[in-house]
């Protein structure tokens, strides 16, 4: 890939045409599209990717053949793996590498099943869990291989610890997102697995939108599985990670495709140099972040009557700022900001969905909040000026659309 030139970019909606160039530390400089919408993907850094088409150059040999092409491929993989290790405070023996985050949290379902040694898993988990995990849990419960128990969450989307507490007696496996991937709201993972740990209980942490974000140990007391995902923290898409206790190492639970898929050798070097400079630089870019979305949040409510904030400020991610606007139908708005500013209504995964989203429905908030809810996502890429030419953007958006609305136009 060239250092720098023109290139189409696939956003939702649509393709993006614009002019995109980076410096020595990746960052994009110009894009005819505002993206902010990082919690549904991440810009590749133009470090990783170059990190990436070295490795298509260099070690393109298969990583399980024993020629010195094939080792060189090995080695390249065993160093990406110390390096997402280190990213989450784990061992490079703990690293499992798969094809996406779904195919790590649905290993890890079936690593738990069969720990539990042909009973009923008993599961417990929240009704704001990423739709990949609760289609999976969906499944096992159709099939009768778990069952399935809820905890509720409070408006900002936290667990109450002490009605986990409560709950973990009838359970065998706690599942739980570290970050919500919606309104940003950071759990209190830590302490919830040092509780599951204290029963006896396995616990599944869905890092997706925590890692590279916060600080993160795979080590922590409680935590037997942690799942990420490299597209995320701004690496390629189609590799993930399961990490826990030497799963590098452990056979595949029965039913699980019994060959191992040839690595995708490219694509992990490339999550390694993105978990090295996530390891790096999450510090200082986050309190960037941070200081920006801030800045975003300030004018919006200073420019739209009646906006709220969703997930409220005291636990969520540097990037995040989840609002809803009353008198608007979100949709309307996105399709208006289209070319202009990505910005989402909920989840990549359910976008086009016509229905409220189940976060905010668990969160208990009023019908207007759902429907009039749009979910901003900034990262390292955002700047200053982008962040002020979106929020006239999006002020200007919304005022159209109550006018259109209002007029029946």
């Amino acid at each position: 890939m060239p250092a720098r030139g023109n290139c189409a970019v696939a956003g939702e909606g649509g393709t993006l045409r614009g002019v995109r160039e980076s410096d020595s530390r990746g960052r994009l400089e110009r894009l005819s599209t505002i993206y902010l919408d990082y919690h549904a993907t991440t810009p590749v850094d133009r470090r990783v990717s170059d990190a990436v088409n070295r490795a298509q150059d260099v070690a393109f040999g298969n990583p399980n053949s024993q020629h010195a092409l094939g080792r060189a491929a090995a080695a390249a993989i065993e160093r990406a793996r110390g390096e997402v290790a280190l990213l989450v405070g784990a061992e490079a023996d703990d690293v499992r590498f798969t094809g996406s985050a779904t195919e790590a949290l649905r290993l890890a379902l079936s690593f738990a099943l069969e720990d539990a040694g042909g009973r009923t898993l008993r599961v417990l988990s929240t009704p704001i869990e990423h739709p990949a995990l609760m289609s999976a849990l969906a499944e096992l419960e159709r099939s009768g291989l778990a069952r399935v128990k809820w905890l509720t969450v409070d408006q900002s989307a936290r667990i109450d610890l002490e009605q986990l507490a409560g709950r973990l007696p009838d359970a065998d496996l706690l599942c739980l997102m570290a970050v919500n991937n919606e309104v940003g709201t950071i759990q209190p993972f830590e302490e919830a697995a040092a509780l599951a740990s204290s029963c006896g209980v396995r616990c599944l942490i869905d890092a997706t939108q925590g890692a590279g974000r916060i600080a993160l140990d795979a080590q922590c007391e409680g935590i037997d599985y942690l799942v990420f995902a490299a597209h995320k923290i701004y690496g390629p898409k189609g590799v993930g990670a399961l990490v826990g206790a030497g799963l590098s190492r452990r056979p595949s639970p029965p039913g699980w495709p019994g060959h191992e898929p040839t690595p995708n050798t490219p694509a992990i070097v490339g999550f390694g140099e993105a978990a090295r400079l996530r390891r790096l630089e999450r510090a200082t870019d986050e309190g960037r972040i941070a200081s920006l979305r801030d800045r975003l949040q300030a004018r919006l409510m200073a420019g739209v009557d009646g906006l709220t904030v969703n997930g409220g400020t005291a636990h969520r991610v540097a990037g995040n700022l989840h609002i809803s606007v009353p008198g608007i139908q979100n949709d309307v708005v996105t399709a208006q900001l289209d070319g202009v500013v990505a910005i989402s209504t909920g989840a990549a995964c359910v976008s086009g969905v016509d229905q409220p989203s189940h976060v905010l429905r668990a969160m208990g908030l009023e019908p207007w909040r759902q429907e009039g809810a749009l979910r901003i996502s900034l990262g390292k890429f955002t700047t200053e000026e982008e962040v002020d030419r979106a929020a006239e953007a999006i002020i200007t958006a919304v005022r159209d659309v109550r006018t259109l609305l209002e007029t029946g136009a």
